[in-house]
Order: structure tokens, then C-alpha cells, then sequence
């Protein structure tokens, strides 16, 4: 999945030499608003190009969760991993990004895109997180980070990063990050909020935000003073 910022994000960021003959993957490939994959398969004949997603659909080969995509694959199997849209839909992100580092090659290349604070809420089914420039800084300080800029368009941030030789991962654990569903920066999402704001998003269809916002934190108040006792 990606959009049109994106593919010009990816166009100007990725070159002939870097794709030739390379092992490329393309995590969260469902064909929704256009692939950097056809114009890659353009340019140069990639030894393997491979397009995952949870469902099966255009642009999808291999059906798996973006969390178990070493465990698939293995360790060091991509020359470039192609992240487009996805990260901000996934709920345990930092798995997600652990996998992705762990499957490019050393010396192996990272394209990411993802969406900011101010975006709005588009679940696919869901959409749980929001993006800065400053948090794939660090996210990816363990990496050389070669392009690192905002979406021009929307609210949203792209990456191209390069795994170094001596890679040593970095440990994202207590990493806070903006979540959508609890609207403040946590180091990962709660059950408990999750159903909360499932239940009240098929309530509240189509009504306003912030009668959704304070009904949120209305039950969640009296479901940390249950939990508390």
C-alpha cells in the first residue's frame, strides 16, 4: 500500500545500481493507492521481489503478519525492504521494526513511510500510531539514515536508511510513541483501551471526535479505578 508522495519518495531515493539483481520485499503489498513494485520491475530486472500482506490481494505473494516476517523469511535475506504506509496500522510496532531490520542484509537498504500527528484515522482494519521525524530518528539510530523528511502532501514522514556492517539492534522497549487510540505518547497499547475504543467507534459511527474522545476517557477513568480495587 502506498500513495502517490510515497512513490515519488521512493523513486527519487532508490537508483538503478541499488535494485539491479537485488532480493527487494515489499512489506504491507496490498495494491490500495499504488506500488513502488511495477516501477521497480521497470527499471531493472531485481533478482526476487516479493510482496507480503496479511491478505491475500494484488501485489500480494507470500500471506504473512509483518511480525513473524523473520521467522519466514530469516535473518539477513533482503537486499532492500520496502515499508510504505504500514507501521502506523500495526499494534506491536516495535516487533514490526525489529523484523524488518533483521531480515534486510547488512549493507542492505530501508524505505519507510508512515503518517504524523494531524493525519486522520484510517483503520485497516486499524490505525493505532503517529510518526515524527524526530521518532524514526531514533527508531533507526541503530542504522545510517540517508534520506530522512516529511510528506509534502499530508501529515506523514519518509525514511531511507542503510544497515551498517556491526549492526547491533537498538532496544525500543521503553520507546514512547503518539498512539491514535489513547491520544497520548505510550510505550505500547492496552487491551483494555483497544476494546474500548472498538466498542465506541461501532457506537458512535460517523459522530464527532471529540464526543468520542470524551466518552473514551469517561470509561477508561472508571475501568482504572475498577482495576485499581
Amino acid at each position: 500500500m502506498c500513495n502517490a508522495t510515497g512513490i515519488v519518495f521512493g523513486v527519487k531515493n532508490l537508483n538503478l545500481e541499488e535494485i539491479k539483481g537485488k532480493k527487494i520485499v515489499e512489506v504491507g503489498a496490498y495494491d490500495v493507492n499504488g506500488s513502488l513494485r511495477p516501477i521497480i520491475e521497470s527499471w531493472a530486472k531485481p533478482a526476487e521481489y516479493i510482496g507480503v500482506d496479511i491478505v491475500k490481494g494484488p501485489g500480494v505473494d507470500v500471506v504473512c503478519m509483518a511480525e513473524n516476517l523473520k521467522n519466514v523469511f530469516g535473518k539477513e535475506h533482503f537486499d532492500i525492504v520496502i515499508c510504505t504506509e504500514l507501521l502506523e496500522h500495526v499494534r506491536d510496532w516495535k516487533k514490526v521494526v525489529s523484523n524488518i531490520k533483521n531480515i534486510c542484509k547488512t549493507n542492505g537498504l530501508i524505505i519507510i513511510t508512515t503518517r504524523s500527528k494531524g493525519f486522520k484515522y484510517h483503520g485497516f482494519p486499524y490505525d493505532f500510531w503517529r510518526y515524527e521525524l524526530d521518532d524514526l530518528k531514533k527508531i533507526f539510530s541503530d542504522c545510517e539514515i540517508i534520506t530522512l523528511e516529511n510528506d509534502t502532501a499530508a501529515p506523514g514522514v519518509f525514511l531511507k536508511a542503510k544497515k551498517p556492517v556491526g549492526f547491533l539492534e537498538k532496544d525500543l522497549a521503553t520507546y514512547k510513541l503518539f498512539n491514535v487510540v489513547v491520544d497520548k505518547d505510550v510505550t505500547e497499547l492496552k487491551d483494555i483501551d483497544l476494546r474500548i475504543f472498538i466498542l465506541l467507534q461501532k457506537i458512535l459511527s460517523g459522530k464527532k471526535k471529540r464526543l468520542h474522545r470524551f466518552l473514551f476517557k469517561t470509561i477508561r477513568f472508571f475501568t482504572g479505578k475498577i482495576e485499581m480495587n
